[in-house]
């Protein structure tokens, strides 16, 4: 199945989009009550459902070999991924089974896990392995007392997590292949804001506001208003051209190459993104902490050249801290200010557009899937 276009098409809708001073629209306007925002009974459902659905949670190239690991919280639970001496990926909730201390911290490669306050060890397949002083527990039954596993799927070059019972497939129901092997990850970020998940989403779901809000930094660059945006599954894709675009003109259609030309970004329902630049591509999970307070964990791994070598590190690093520095301080504040801005009361919704396609999409889907865990 085609789940979107190729890069050739996409280029054939661009240059069509440039001509006729035109962009890809949507069909319906999404009226969003603004209450959504800030309510904990609408955080607190929207924290139930990212545990019942297929998230992503960190990409391959985080766990590079066997024994490497992420320890990070997901959803609001603390959660361990581990490749297993077997190669397969696995995801425990990170509680010791004695008295409920972490057993990972951060990331690393490690040959078992080993609690810290009484050094109860794990192996990388969850399994007890052995208990310091051992018949101080009598009768107690080793082969139930591993860590709790939650459900991991490796797929197109991420980790999906799955904590509690699906609701549904969510983003894999369609989802492409991202990641080759060949690609590593360079760096691993984290921030905090004082913004709704939701309103951080959105900042990279349109291209609308490029002009307005990047008029320094990403406009010189790319195109007022002018994307494409394709609906795939409860995930869409939305095609930041830049300027320079127009130079694949004069070269013949099959010999045309979007790499550099264009910023590919996958919204992957419910909560995160893929941004795929120029040199390095982004995964960026939202983890809501509270109704107002958000954490974003990025992980940047090194686009391939034509050779199928990854691209040298000062040049992906360079990307990087452009994208980091100038567009994406942007969103995040935007995304701040209009949390601040709820409590003015000026609005009882906010209103997303035809321009705003994918967003409507999203807020669709999530109304759809919390309905069914009432």
């Amino acid at each position: 199945m085609t789940l979107v276009m190729n890069d050739r098409d996409v280029i054939d809708r661009i240059f069509s989009h440039i001509d006729n001073k035109t962009t890809d629209v949507g069909e319906s306007v999404w009226r969003e009550p603004v209450e959504n925002y800030g309510s904990q009974e609408r955080f607190d459902a929207e924290i139930a459902l990212l545990r019942r659905l297929p998230v992503p949670f960190c990409p391959s190239a985080a766990l590079p070999e066997k024994g490497s690991f992420v320890a990070r919280t997901a959803a609001g639970t603390p959660l361990v991924v581990v490749r297993g001496d077997d190669g397969i990926v696995r995801a425990f909730r990170n509680s010791c089974r004695h008295r409920g201390m972490a057993v990972a911290d951060g990331t690393g490669c490690t040959r078992a896990f080993v609690c810290p306050y009484h050094s109860w060890t794990y192996g990388l397949d969850g399994n007890l392995k052995y208990i310091p002083g051992a018949d101080g527990f009598p009768g107690l039954d080793q082969a139930t007392h591993g860590l709790v596993a939650v459900t991991a799927e490796e797929r197109g070059g991420l980790i999906f997590v799955t904590q509690e019972d699906p609701v549904s497939n969510g983003a894999l129901d369609a989802f492409p292949e991202f990641f080759q092997p060949e690609q590593d990850m360079f760096s691993q970020t984290e921030h905090l804001d004082e913004a709704n998940w939701k309103l951080i989403a959105e900042t990279s779901m349109e291209g609308y506001h490029i002009k307005s809000l990047h008029n320094r930094t990403f406009y010189p660059y790319g195109l007022d208003n002018i994307n494409v945006v394709e609906n795939f599954g409860t995930n869409s894709r939305i095609i930041f051209p830049f300027r320079r675009i127009n130079k694949l003109r004069d070269i013949p259609r099959e010999e045309r190459h979007i790499n550099g030309m264009a910023t590919y970004v996958y919204q992957l329902f419910p909560n995160a993104h893929m941004s795929m630049l120029s040199s390095h591509t982004q995964l960026i999970i939202l983890e809501p902490i509270s109704p107002t307070e958000t954490r974003t964990v990025v992980y940047r791994v090194r686009n391939l050249k034509a050779d199928g070598t990854p691209v040298d590190l000062d040049v992906a690093e360079r990307d990087a801290e452009f994208v980091k520095s100038s567009g994406i301080e942007e969103d995040r504040e935007a995304a701040r200010a209009i949390q601040v801005g709820l409590a003015t009361n000026a609005n009882s919704h906010f209103t997303f557009g035809h321009y705003e396609k994918a967003i409507v999409h999203f807020h669709e889907n999530l109304d759809a899937h919390l309905a069914k865990l009432a």
